[in-house]
């Protein structure tokens, strides 16, 4: 029995560890960079949210910046709120700084984007 539920765990493990969220392709928990700007905008009739996130990655040519939060199926992550993307961040090793807000206005409709100023966390070690 014990041995069975040793062997769930680490099963367990391998594959919540196997599921990794990716921004251009990047692992989010192996991001090089220390600061990073998270843009929450509404899903149009729906309560979720979408996150960009700008970490200072590269456009390629005629590409625009792939800033979406994707799965490990390749599609986009959906948040249900600005807290549900803040927490996901901070799971990821990032803690809030600051935020500040911008609205635009195209075709009629007035879109506000929440953006939050992100900055990873420092291990015990590096204090």
């Amino acid at each position: 029995m014990r041995k069975t539920l040793i062997l769930l765990c680490l099963a367990l493990t391998g594959y919540l560890s196997a599921r990794s969220q990716s921004v251009n392709g990047v692992s989010i928990r192996n991001l090089k960079s220390e600061h990073a700007i998270i843009a929450v905008t509404p899903v149009l009739l729906s309560p979720k949210v979408t996150i960009d996130i700008d970490f200072g990655q590269e456009d390629k040519a005629l590409v625009t910046k792939d800033t979406e939060v994707r799965d490990e199926n390749d599609r986009p992550v959906q948040f249900n709120s600005a807290v549900d993307a803040l927490n996901f961040m901070s799971t990821m090793g990032y803690e809030f700084v600051q935020a500040y807000t911008l609205t635009s206005s195209s075709n009629d409709s007035i879109v506000s984007t929440v953006y939050y100023l992100l900055k990873k966390k420092k291990l015990e070690q590096e204090k």
